[in-house]
């Protein structure tokens, strides 16, 4: 993934929805919210919390709201991109120039500005057991430095690990991502290492 400098620069980098990018950036930047960029993204702040994100994809430009599941969603346009995984986060996607209401943003924004400053949010589960996909126990078995690699790395960097690989739907698949992370395991790294230094 690419890093970008500043806004300016990811809006400038995308393929699509460069004009939608540039009308949510201006309203969001129109509240109380600081603009910043995290994880090689857009990310607007409130007293130093994540509160909004904005990203461009092939098919839509979103919005992400980072405690999204404790606003009250009048217009239920929010959505979970990750059920099971995700539990707090919510996006709010736009297929069509159009569909981008400064009001109705804003709306949304206050509210998780309310909420932040009320001292609401949804904390994360913390000491859930990491499951080890069999093919990555073997994997391990068989490769004393990544044991040894992944053995030393964060319960949160194991499960990551362990969800990339279980969640490929095909045998294939779930090989291919086995080959790719075993180098990183016994380098050390975590899988979204990469992403943290944003």
């Amino acid at each position: 993934m690419k890093r970008y400098k500043n806004v300016d620069d990811y809006i400038d980098s995308t393929e699509h929805w460069q004009d939608e990018l540039r009308q949510l950036r201006k309203i969001l930047n129109s509240t109380r919210l600081e603009e910043t960029v995290k994880w090689g993204g857009p990310c607007y702040t409130f007293d130093g919390k994540n509160l909004v994100g904005m990203g461009a994809f092939k098919s839509y430009v979103g919005l992400w709201f980072f405690q999204g599941a404790l606003l009250t969603d009048p217009l239920e346009v929010l959505i979970n991109a990750q059920e099971g995984k995700t539990k707090v986060l919510r996006q709010w996607r736009f297929e069509a120039k159009k569909e981008i209401k400064t009001r109705l943003i804003k709306t949304y924004v206050n509210e998780a500005i309310s909420l932040q400053e009320e001292g609401l949010e949804i904390k994360a589960v913390r000491g859930r057991a990491v499951v080890i996909p069999s093919l990555l126990q073997a994997a391990l078995s068989k490769n004393k430095r990544a044991n040894a690699g992944f053995k030393k790395l964060t319960p949160g960097k194991q499960r990551e690990y362990a969800g990339y690989i279980a969640e490929a739907k095909r045998e294939e698949t779930k090989v291919k991502r086995l080959a790719k992370t075993i180098p990183m395991i016994v380098a050390g790294k975590g899988l979204n290492d990469k992403y943290r230094t944003c």
